[in-house]
């Protein structure tokens, strides 16, 4: 199978992870860009290299396409160009005739709305108004008319006529939709929150046809496993069955709801019982509030004794935000061997479950299974979503060599992952991708 892949970013969670994902089967062919024209924090990706780079791909099975890189060079330079919606619509529509004929499974972002003052992904001026701009959307939107604001109108401006740009873009991407440009389209609702214009938005982009969901980086990852056209049954187990109505961090839904909403887009077959599951999906869900370890947002820890699913199964840990919870993955490693088809604790619950849907669905029907690459794999989600960032993370101030920190969970991991095996000569690495400790690149050599 030949598929085509354009991430949202350079990041290794957009970029390395749907590569180390596809590698767990050889028949996939994977065409990504290369990644030094990608966008990062600062910089935009080239959408003319990109673009080109398309027109001159061989005959592809599936496309996996982040609009967002064409439209506006990425996820945050969608938030902080000042390009027309006249230049953005003729940049885009130069991809209109490479989307003819395909199976093309697309996504675009509802400009987020994040409720603080921090201006690394943002416009400058939001390190000075950015709680007071989200403050003015929650209002208006859930008094229904603009609310009183001490924004400076210039800004505010500013921000408005950025996220009406983006918003007549996404209407312009459902009538590519109509056209029949697109086998899937989703609009991603990124940190949410129960009123806002990016709530509304997404409310007319539905009535007008459109279908949303809540999450955004994961989105490309979960259509990749919507591309692979193969029937899983999957039984959805939460460890704590009676709160799974409550809702996560920077999401509006349910856990539940989200649960079965990346199933839904992932394309698996939902069971209501274990008998009728060929993979169980452990969740490992949070009691009344789910915690944060890197925000100082406590949540009670699991405590309970641990019972291993008949069946296979793989664990979505979302009892934290951004961190795996140690008590949980202390009763993984104490039941081994781990979960066969995988573990993911990345970020947002949105982000660990559909990451971690790609996985199952690559690796349960591989046509040309390579063990190797799904440990490697497996290696790097356990370093990076349990060890550093629900450890390491919070022990250090500033990006850093972390290599002496990280040495304990290696020799963890690997004793577990290879039990009973001769355990490989790996040598480890770690980088600061966009030199901020939220996220490490982990590298693996021989």
């Amino acid at each position: 199978m030949r598929v085509c892949f354009i991430p949202i970013d350079n990041r290794p969670v957009c970029y390395n992870l749907a590569k180390d994902i596809c590698a767990t089967d050889e028949s996939i062919e994977l065409f990504i860009p290369p990644r030094e024209y990608l966008g990062d924090l600062t910089k935009s990706a080239n959408a003319d290299y990109i673009i080109d780079w398309l027109y001159h791909l061989p005959h592809i099975d599936a496309m996996i396409l982040s609009l967002d890189t064409i439209a506006y060079g990425g996820l945050i330079p969608s938030r902080r160009i000042d390009d027309s919606y006249d230049e953005i619509k003729n940049r885009i529509e130069k991809i209109k005739p490479i989307l003819q004929g395909k199976r093309v499974y697309a996504f675009s972002s509802i400009m987020r709305i994040s409720n603080n003052n921090y201006n690394d992904e943002e416009k400058e001026y939001w390190k000075d108004w950015g709680k007071k701009i989200f403050e003015y959307s929650y209002n208006s939107s859930k008094y229904w008319h603009p609310a009183k604001t001490d924004v400076p109108p210039e800004i505010l401006q500013d921000y408005l006529k950025t996220r009406k740009r983006n918003f007549e873009i996404n209407k312009l991407y459902l009538q590519w939709k109509k056209e029949g440009l697109f086998d899937t389209l989703i609009f991603s609702k990124d940190d949410c929150a129960e009123f806002g214009f990016n709530v509304e938005e997404a409310k007319e982009l539905e009535n007008l046809g459109g279908r949303t969901k809540t999450g955004a980086d994961e989105i490309p990852l979960t259509l990749l496993a919507r591309a692979i056209r193969k029937n899983i049954n999957i039984y959805p187990v939460f460890t704590e069955p009676e709160y799974k109505d409550r809702i996560s961090n920077y999401e509006d839904i349910p856990i539940e709801q989200s649960v079965m909403e990346q199933l839904e887009l992932g394309g698996f077959n939902v069971v209501d019982n274990e008998e009728k599951a060929d993979i169980v999906l452990l969740v490992n869900n949070f009691i009344e509030k789910q915690g944060e370890l890197v925000m100082g947002w406590d949540t009670i820890p699991y405590n309970k004794h641990f019972s291993k699913p008949d069946k296979p199964y793989a664990a979505a840990d979302v009892r934290f935000a951004n961190g795996a919870d140690n008590s949980f993955v202390a009763e993984l490693f104490s039941h081994q061997p781990l979960p066969e088809f995988g573990f993911s604790a990345w970020n947002t619950s949105a982000n660990t479950l559909g990451s971690l849907l790609a996985e199952i669905k690559v690796k349960f029907r591989a046509s040309n299974y390579n063990d190797e690459a799904y440990k490697k794999l497996q290696i790097i989600r356990y370093l990076d979503d349990w060890a550093y960032q629900a450890n390491v993370r919070g022990e250090i101030n500033e990006p850093c060599d972390i290599r002496e920190l990280m040495k304990p969970y290696e020799e963890k991991i690997l004793k577990a992952l290879y039990e009973g095996q001769e355990i490989p000569d790996y040598k480890f690495n770690y980088t600061y991708p966009w030199n901020r400790k939220f996220e490490i690149e982990v590298v693996i050599t021989k």
